[in-house]
């Protein structure tokens, strides 16, 4: 039993009063009062603040937390760092992913700082967003990576490197104190891949009945920028993050921004008419303004998820980014006078080896609108305006 007593603690006089088995109340000149624990730590003394009375605890309440802090001592740990760990606000996820983001991200390009944040939101957020960091385990890591593991490799390696991150960063902050889920342990438990790490692409042949259906559906910003990403051969990143101030309509260019460009250079996509076509109905949703494809929220972008949705709502497994090898499989099949190189910059792949760029000077133009023009015929006739007919073009002299 203590030796203080409630009305000994609200009569008390300035000085220091114990109560036993190391608790004190101590009482400035002022009259503030303040429960103090003594204990021992690695053979020294600690002075642990408990808080004051009666604001923040009653001498019960001192008790039962000196009772604790004791028990902790006795064990070797420190009582004044499991005093102040009560004190820490353990974010949740979804609130760790911005604070990490705010911090991490002052070293990072604009580009990879909005992929950061968005991928995290899109993909992990919604499967744990709201557990607290020191609570998320392995197991909760892998049910949050299930959905893209073996649909999206290599956004599901992105995923999987960024949540650690943001749960490194949360440990760093002394929000977490468990060690980080094992990145072996998580692929351990997803299932296999499959061999080779080619994206799934829907055959070239497939495409045109596909456009053709989706062309007939009603009008949203995620299923025309499907349609524009399939006629341009662009990435899905690329596509999402377009703005009209990058497209010139009466020129029928599309000038990407090298921040935009996973090479870090700057492109300019040839649109076909059937790509004008789409544009054209895409303004009629977005006011021809600020992102060509806007997402749900004002000023917010598509996620790739949205393109996907169209796929699967037609019973498609292949991916978005499949549309890219639809069409170099579709230009060395059908329109074998074109030279590789100009479907490789199509796709603003990097073409020939260092000598050969160094004298390569031109972008070839002409000959990737020729190419982009054929392909949106084939692709989409009905908004071309020229028919399906593939022309040839002649081979390069």
């Amino acid at each position: 039993m203590g030796k203080l007593t409630d009305m000994k603690v609200r009569n008390a006089k300035p000085g220091i009063h114990g109560d036993g088995a190391g608790l004190h109340l101590r009482v400035k000149d002022s009259g503030a009062k303040s429960f103090v624990l003594r204990v021992q730590y690695m053979g020294r003394r600690q002075d642990i603040g408990l808080g004051g009375y009666p604001a923040d605890l009653t001498l019960s309440e001192a008790r039962d937390k000196a009772h604790l802090l004791r028990k902790l001592a006795r064990q070797g740990k420190n009582a004044r760092e499991e005093r102040d760990r009560e004190k820490i606000v353990i974010p949740t996820f979804k609130e760790a992913v911005g604070k990490a983001h705010a911090e991490l991200s002052k070293g990072w390009s604009e580009k990879n700082a909005a992929s950061f944040k968005s991928s995290l939101e899109d993909h992990i957020v919604p499967k744990m967003g709201g557990k607290r960091v020191d609570h998320i385990s392995t197991a909760d890591v892998i049910a949050a990576l299930a959905a893209v593991w073996t649909e999206k490799p290599a956004l599901a390696q992105k995923l999987r490197v960024r949540t650690l991150q943001v749960l490194s960063f949360s440990k760093a902050r002394g929000w977490r104190k468990d060690a980080l889920p094992d990145a072996r342990e998580i692929s351990a438990g997803l299932a296999k891949r499959p061999k080779g790490g080619n994206f799934a692409a829907m055959p070239f042949k497939d495409v045109p009945d596909f456009t053709a259906d989706q062309l007939g559906k009603e009008d949203t910003s995620g299923r025309l920028a499907l349609l524009f990403t399939i006629l341009t051969a662009a990435r899905s990143g690329e596509v999402r993050s377009a703005r009209w101030e990058h497209i010139d309509i009466d020129d029928r260019a599309w000038s990407r921004p090298a921040e935009l460009m996973k090479t870090g250079v700057r492109h300019t996509v040839t649109l076909s008419e059937a790509a004008v076509a789409i544009l054209e109905r895409a303004k009629v949703l977005s006011g021809g303004h600020g992102l060509v494809f806007p997402g749900s929220r004002p000023g917010s972008s598509l996620s790739d998820m949205t393109l996907t949705a169209a796929l699967r709502a037609a019973g498609r497994s292949e991916t978005v980014h499949g549309f890219r090898s639809a069409f170099r499989d579709w230009a060395a099949e059908k329109m074998p006078t074109v030279p590789a190189m100009v479907a490789e910059m199509a796709l603003a792949h990097s073409v020939g080896n260092k000598t050969e760029q160094a004298y390569l000077r031109s972008d070839l133009r002409d000959m990737r609108r020729a190419l982009m023009d054929a392909w949106g015929r084939f692709v989409a006739p009905s908004v071309s305006g020229g028919g399906g007919n593939v022309v040839e073009l002649a081979r390069a002299g």
